[in-house]
């Protein structure tokens, strides 16, 4: 417990004595006019001796009704002021040396709405810090795991590439894995800053009117030896004229991520299916694959950052992509699900205010 220090004595007789002085001058000036009516109807005669003796006995019911008043007063702030004041304070004092698994419990005591609203909203505090605490751990476990693949990687390669009989062939095989790494560790960092900026809002969607069809089939196209090389079939469903009002270049991430998945997964043989249709409110675009598919479980954590369901295409991407396309499609303010079934293929759905 704090040991009181001279400033606080002095700051509790002064107290102590403003009160007092309050409470004498108030019960002095009722006295007074209750003495001169009573004095006036009844006709007596006050003398020095009598109010001498009354202004003691008054002085000293003063005295007595202040101390009274001050100790309940004191007693009053114990309860409803100090102590859940201590408890906030304590609480605060933990979260901001890093335990964010700090709880207030609500007081029942009445009187105590305002304590428990600041309570409350510092659970909720010590909540989100909690979340952003667990996320930035994660964060930087899993971006340490994911460059050490590709590391290890190069760095293997580049071993390789140090042999003095190593044919032009193997130096190019060779050359070209480092290239691969290094390419991929670059397009995990571009995202990476791409989904912090998106995170942080410091992204602002630049808003235009365009065709959405158009640029869906612009999107499609880029893709057209990867198809052709996997010998996946492509069909297509665009409705004409859809008019949609949002930020063209980061929806042409999300569109990019889309399809480079759906080709990813699709086997030799398979389909991919891009549907454009419109209602009055809304621009729904789907873009179907006939590949591996999923789990629920898969399904539900398919927009985490780093998560990647099958890891037998992990060396094909880094889990940003589908990060990415969530928080655009949040800034966007549309809505994007999944219906997936394993081994017959995933259905991406994304849903856009129209224009």
């Amino acid at each position: 417990m704090k040991k009181p220090t001279l400033k606080d004595v002095l700051g509790s007789v002064s107290s102590f004595l403003l009160f007092f002085l309050t409470v004498g001058f108030i019960v002095s000036c009722c006295m007074m006019l209750f003495v001169r009516i009573l004095a006036d109807t009844m006709d007596l005669t006050i003398t020095p001796d009598n109010v001498g003796a009354a202004a003691k006995v008054t002085f000293w019911n003063v005295v007595l009704i202040t101390f009274l008043f001050k100790f309940a007063d004191y007693i009053r702030r114990k309860i409803m002021v100090e102590r859940p004041t201590k408890i906030i304070t304590e609480a605060t004092e933990k979260i901001m040396s890093g335990d964010f698994s700090v709880r207030i419990k609500p007081m029942e005591s009445s009187g105590m709405e305002g304590f428990n609203q600041i309570a409350m909203a510092i659970n909720q505090m010590a909540e989100e810090l909690s979340s952003v605490e667990t996320l930035r751990t994660d964060f930087i476990a899993n971006v340490s795991h994911e460059m050490k693949t590709p590391l290890a990687v190069m760095q293997n390669y580049g071993t390789l590439l140090q042999a003095p009989d190593l044919s032009d062939e193997k130096r190019m095989e060779y050359a070209k894995g480092v290239t691969d790494g290094s390419r991929r560790m670059a397009d995990m960092m571009t995202n990476i800053l791409k989904l912090n900026r998106l995170e942080n809002q410091q992204i602002y969607p630049q808003v235009s009117e365009f065709d959405l069809g158009e640029q869906l089939c612009e999107c499609l196209l880029q893709y057209e030896n990867v198809w052709e090389k996997a010998n996946i079939e492509i069909e297509t469903d665009i409705a004409e004229d859809v008019k949609v009002k949002a930020d063209a270049e980061l929806l042409g991430h999300v569109w990019n991520n889309l399809f480079s998945n759906a080709f990813k997964f699709t086997p030799s043989g398979g389909t991919v299916t891009v549907s454009l249709t419109a209602t009055d409110h809304h621009a729904i675009v789907k873009v179907t694959d006939t590949g591996c598919g999923m789990t629920p479980e898969v399904g539900a954590h398919i927009f985490e950052k780093f998560y990647q369901g099958d890891t037998s295409h992990s060396v094909q991407g880094n889990g940003l992509g589908l990060a990415l396309v969530k928080r655009v499609i949040d800034i966007m303010q549309g809505e994007i699900g999944v219906e997936s079934a394993v081994g017959k293929g995933s259905t991406f759905t994304v849903r856009i205010r129209r224009a």
